[in-house]
């Protein structure tokens, strides 16, 4: 990727340089998903789940340990690492989904307030992993875009066209993708946040489905239990 100086003319006021932002964030909202998801029943999990949560874990305390502090480049293997551990809490996250799904439509969740919290964990696990994917790839990841490589965004925040709302140095940490994750599951479409690039698009649009179906079948099965 070519890395336009923010110097130059044509680069936006937001594509610039900086200190770039802390892992701490990413990996305090990590470890509560990791929680919740070691908290979930076995047949809302996966078989292995007390070992997955523990490669989750390492991997996340892996890459604390490579970088605890600002993320100022962008340095391929930690990203890959961060890819490996998104991938993982997704796959695990999905399981977890598909098997509350079932149990809604079957009937063997018979306990409105079991479902009601499973049911949050998992709304907010979907959350966070969305999150992370936003993070990680939105141009190029975290270090990318400290080091501003790629000029174009793959998400439009409002800083970005009405700048006297934002210091001239300003740039999206986690916190704004989280922010763009948690109004995309509940409004179930972009709301302030709107993405560009086909593959944000894309991410969009089955968090918002999965956020649908399972919002949906949980307060519509929690409903009728309480009846």
């Amino acid at each position: 990727m070519r890395k336009i100086s923010y110097h130059s003319p044509r680069a936006p006021h937001w594509h610039i340089t900086h200190g770039g932002e802390q892992r701490w964030p990413v990996s305090f909202v990590v470890a509560i998903v990791i929680i919740l998801q070691y908290l979930l029943p076995s047949h809302l999990s996966l078989r292995f789940q007390p070992e997955i949560c523990g490669v989750e874990a390492v991997l996340a305390v892996i890459l604390f340990a490579l970088n605890p502090g600002r993320i100022r480049a962008h340095k391929r293997s930690t990203w890959f690492l961060g890819i490996a551990l998104t991938a993982v809490m997704t796959g695990s996250n999905i399981t977890s989904a598909v098997q509350l799904v079932q149990g809604v439509i079957h009937g063997t969740v018979k306990n409105a307030n079991s479902l009601l919290g499973f049911g949050g964990s998992i709304w907010l696990t979907n959350i966070v992993v969305f999150s992370l994917w936003y993070w990680e790839f939105d141009r190029g990841g975290p270090g990318a875009r400290a080091e501003a490589l790629d000029p174009y965004p793959d998400f439009l925040f409002p800083q970005m066209t009405s700048t006297e709302y934002a210091p001239a140095n300003w740039s999206p940490s986690f916190v704004d993708y989280l922010y763009t994750s948690f109004t995309n599951a509940s409004a179930f479409s972009p709301t302030d946040v709107l993405p560009l690039s086909r593959w944000a698009k894309f991410l969009m649009m089955v968090q918002s489905a999965t956020s649908l179906v399972t919002v949906g079948l949980v307060i519509a099965r929690a409903v009728n239990i309480l009846k």
